[in-house]
């Protein structure tokens, strides 16, 4: 019986590993990979304390560091999927792909995958001008003028966050309308540097080594326009990983765990959360593992405090 189970290997997932070692909670990590999403970014120069680093470089660096420190309180399980956790026994049983854990504790860090765009150039283009991170690449597009698909909240927040180094921004929607809220579209398209394109359905993704242009339809004339552009950033929404517990725990309307934000308690006793699988306001790798030292804090006490 192992006092904590912890899923996910980036950001949280590791921050919480390490903490556990630190509490000396007899604890065991699965994850799939380690890194989380920017694992994949060309450059990260948010993460605190390091004025700039690659994704596969903050992967390294946080397997390291949790491997470092793991001893004989974490026991790491890399390249294991989380398929399932049930209550058993007073505690919980997790099942992965590879094994059962049982276990007193469980902490989900299991993050989300960006919903990826499903159209001609979209693989050929990832990190080569698409991107879904604009905190994470957002400066790398200095200067250039660059286009947002979206319309959502998280879309003119990207669009707020890319007019700090881009020459132009420009937001192209599905709909005939902004899902994001009146007064933050507002804000946001007053600025003579962003234009806004409604009804326009997206196509294809173009250029040679990197980005040079996009292809959409308008809904309503149905035809096709070319669209130059330097920098495609993707905002069409998240998809939680929380297959394996959304049976057990309580979910929002978009499958996000809901956590109480002073503790990342979940609603079921025994289980924590954080990160970008939660409902937490801001998804950012430095609140992952803030939340995930929060949560271990309240786990110790919970363990030894009951």
């Amino acid at each position: 019986m192992h006092d904590l189970t912890i899923i996910g290997g980036g950001p949280a997932g590791v921050a919480a590993g390490i903490y556990a070692s630190r509490k000396k909670l007899k604890t065991v990590l699965i994850t799939e990979s380690f890194g989380g999403q920017s694992a994949v970014a060309s450059e990260i120069q948010n993460w605190i304390g390091t004025i700039s680093i690659s994704g596969k470089e903050l992967a390294d660096n946080l397997e390291k560091h949790l491997k470092a420190y793991a001893n004989d309180s974490v026991e790491i399980k890399d390249g294991e999927k989380a398929e399932l956790v049930e209550d058993s026994d007073g505690g919980f049983l997790v099942k992965t792909d590879a094994g059962e854990y049982k276990t007193k504790t469980v902490f989900v860090a299991s993050g989300s995958h960006r919903r990826k765009l499903d159209v001609l150039g979209a693989k050929e283009f990832e990190n080569k001008g698409i991107s879904y991170c604009a905190s994470c690449d957002g400066p790398l597009f200095d200067g250039k003028n660059v286009s947002v698909i979206g319309g959502g909240n998280s879309a003119f927040e990207t669009a707020a966050q890319l007019l700090a180094y881009c020459e132009s921004v420009t937001l192209l929607n599905r709909g005939s309308e902004f899902r994001a809220d009146p007064i933050t579209v507002k804000k946001v398209l007053q600025n003579p540097k962003v234009k806004s394109i409604l009804n326009a359905h997206l196509a294809e993704i173009k250029g040679d080594k990197f980005v040079k242009s996009l292809v959409y339809t308008n809904g309503e004339s149905k035809k096709k326009i070319e669209l130059k552009t330097e920098g495609v950033f993707v905002e069409i929404g998240l998809i939680p990983a929380v297959e394996f517990v959304k049976d057990l725990v309580g979910l929002d309307k978009w499958n996000h765990i809901i956590v109480d934000p002073k503790n990342q308690r979940t609603s079921v006793e025994g289980v924590w959360a954080a990160g970008d699988c939660t409902n937490g306001l801001y998804h950012q790798n430095n609140i992952a593992a803030g939340d995930a030292v929060k949560a271990l804090e309240d786990i110790y006490l919970y363990l030894h405090a009951k």
